[in-house]
């Protein structure tokens, strides 16, 4: 009896571990939206190079050609890859080909509040009382 209740007594901490939270994470270049949109062919690679930051991969063999690479993994869903590349011919940009994460910043905000975020732009209900009653309005 004794070795039950102590078998038991090992096996609920393990209980816990599958409902463990997972974070989102997104890995690599962050790529923004408004960044890719404002590539244009004929940029030089210095204009690109401050637009969109530092590639994730250069090949050695191949400087013409900059990768940008980006996972998200949402929770415990499957990874998703994006891949943006670019291609240069003298040094000035000939094409872009890939994708990436078209993010609308208004949901990534929206996804934010299913953890309860506050965000510092945002107005709490209860400013506005706590406002008045400094301003001694209220």
């Amino acid at each position: 009896m004794r070795l039950r209740w102590l078998a038991l007594l090992a096996l609920v901490p393990l209980s816990g571990c599958g409902i463990i939270y997972k974070v989102d994470a997104q890995q690599g270049s962050l790529l923004d939206k408004g960044s890719v949109e404002a590539l244009q062919p004929g940029m030089s690679k210095r204009q690109v190079l401050l637009i969109m930051g530092s590639p994730s991969v250069v090949s050695p063999f191949n400087q013409d050609r900059w990768d940008y690479v980006s996972t998200m993994r949402r929770g415990r869903g499957k990874m998703d890859r994006k891949d943006l590349v670019l291609h240069f011919d003298n040094d000035t940009l000939a094409s872009i080909e890939g994708d990436y994460f078209e993010e609308d910043p208004e949901q990534l905000v929206k996804d934010a509040r299913k953890y309860k975020r506050q965000y510092p732009d945002e107005k709490r209900p209860d400013e506005d009382k706590k406002k008045k009653r400094r301003d001694g309005q209220g």
